[in-house]
This record gives C-alpha cells, sequence and structure tokens, in this order.
C-alpha cells in the first residue's frame, strides 16, 4: 500500500489535505521530511548510501536516516520510525536535537518534483556499523566519516559524485551543528 503524505503550504503549514506518495512527487505538493544526522564521540558522521534501486540520486551519500512523515505522524515519531527502518537502531525522542527546518524544492530529469521541508534532528549514538541493519530497498552501505573527511569530500561534490551536490548549504549547516554539539 502506497504511503499517504500530508500537504503543507508553501510556508509549511498543514493544509488538512493528504495524497499518496506518487500524486505528491508528480504534483509537486509541499510535505514534510524527517532527517536524522548521527554522529559520534570521535567526531564522525553516519552517512548512508542511497540504494541503487532509489529513483533520486541512487547510490550518492547522504543524511543518516531521512524520510517523509507520513499523515498524521509527528515528526518525531517519523524520525524515530526512520531510523528502526533503514538502519535497525532504536532511538528515543530525547535523543533527538532538531537544529531546524530547512527548505528543498527541487526537480527531477525523471519528472518527480520534490517540494519538501526538511525537520532535521543531529543525534549522538555509541553504536558501530555492526550494530545497524540495512533496509536494503532504501541503503546501499553505511560509513562513518570524520568531519574534515566529510568537508573536502563536500568541497569536491561536483565532480566526485559523492554527496547530492545541489545540498551543499544543508550540509554545512549540519556539520556547523554537530561541531557545536560536540563542544
Amino acid at each position: 500500500m502506497e504511503e499517504l503524505i500530508d500537504i503543507v503550504d508553501h510556508q509549511g503549514n498543514p493544509t488538512g489535505h493528504s495524497a499518496p506518495k506518487t500524486e505528491i512527487h508528480a504534483l509537486g505538493h509541499y510535505h514534510n521530511t524527517a532527517h536524522v544526522w548521527i554522529y559520534n564521540a570521535a567526531a564522525e558522521i553516519l552517512l548512508q548510501q542511497r540504494a541503487a534501486t532509489k529513483t533520486i540520486c541512487p547510490l550518492l551519500w547522504d543524511v543518516s536516516v531521512a524520510g517523509h512523515v507520513d499523515a498524521g505522524e509527528t515528526i518525531k515519531a517519523a524520525a524515530i520510525r526512520e531510523a528502526r527502518e533503514e538502519i535497525g537502531i532504536i532511538m528515543d525522542s530525547s535523543e533527538l536535537k532538531k537544529i531546524g527546518t530547512f527548505k528543498c524544492f527541487q526537480s527531477y530529469p525523471n519528472g518527480i518534483k520534490d517540494n519538501e521541508f526538511h525537520h532535521t534532528f543531529i543525534a549522538k549514538t555509541n553504536l558501530t556499523i555492526r550494530d545497524m541493519v540495512i533496509q536494503k530497498e532504501e541503503v546501499e552501505a553505511l560509513k562513518f566519516v570524520s568531519i574534515p573527511l566529510f568537508n573536502e569530500l563536500l568541497k569536491n561534490s561536483k565532480t566526485n559524485n559523492h554527496f547530492i551536490a545541489s545540498n551543499s548549504d544543508y550540509y554545512k549547516q549540519v556539520i556547523e551543528a554537530i561541531i557545536l554539539a560536540l563542544d
């Protein structure tokens, strides 16, 4: 059964309407997503490689955990659900520190109009990749990278086919928030 997603307006306010995910992306309805960036005490950030079967940006590296907020679901509940589904970890809402809501309005060559509000959290973990179980439909691989390596990869993202280059400013804001949380 296809996901049903709440539609928001161009400011992110609820409209009271919902639609199937395919309609959301075909018509470009504004909608919410939950993003969780996971980091550890060694100042490494967990990256997720998008599955090869993804319709948007397959095999590129991105946020630790992300997904659509289902109709009627709270944003924190979506973040916790996505962490469990995509990488098999159980999180508590107290572990999530919201760092902001970021507009990401993009259209893709395959016809998808993805107008998302990324409700973005950071969370510290003591887990290793061996403690995680990936959801094959969503995730190809996981890795922890140091902040200097993250910045180096990001600096060359237009040519190295590592990150989603159009998200560079967003990634920089996330790194800044994680650095502040580490202090």
